[in-house]
């Protein structure tokens, strides 16, 4: 006897902003799933992840992205890639992800001034209880140690 479909989870966060600044690649693969990994435990409404500045992407990469938009789109849950340079862009035309994930172009968001409060949960950690104002927003930023 097989239990019945669990419904999708309560979406904690509104959306979680990943930038990869360094090579998404088979290399460096591992620490972005961990990374990924605690970011869909939050169970966003929306992943965005940024490639503004990354410059370079591999088939291992893409089918990790597939991977989170599978999981995501599971609990209803949306993955876009935003802002891939022109090279990029065609490694993943050329892999039609932009056929199951939105790829999409926009001015990037402000970065918050240091003397700025932030607020939400870090990544990984519990979600706060929804407070008035602006929602939780998350970044998590993925770079190589120098």
């Amino acid at each position: 006897m097989t239990a019945p479909p669990q419904s999708p989870q309560e979406c904690a966060v509104p959306l979680v902003e990943v930038e990869i600044t360094e090579e998404l690649d088979l290399a460096r693969l591992s620490e972005v799933a961990v990374v990924l990994d605690r970011v869909l435990a939050l169970h966003p409404r929306e992943v965005t992840i940024d490639l503004a500045e990354c410059r370079h992407v591999d088939a291992a990469a893409i089918a990790l992205l597939l991977d989170v938009h599978r999981r995501m789109a599971r609990r209803r849950a949306t993955l876009t890639v935003r802002n891939p340079n022109p090279r990029i862009q065609r490694i993943l035309e050329t892999a039609r992800l932009g056929e199951t994930v939105p790829i999409v172009h926009t001015p990037r968001p402000p970065r918050p001034v240091a003397s700025e409060p932030t607020s939400g949960a870090p990544v990984g950690g519990a979600a706060s209880e929804p407070t008035s104002g602006p929602p939780a927003r998350g970044r998590a930023r993925v770079a190589t140690p120098r």
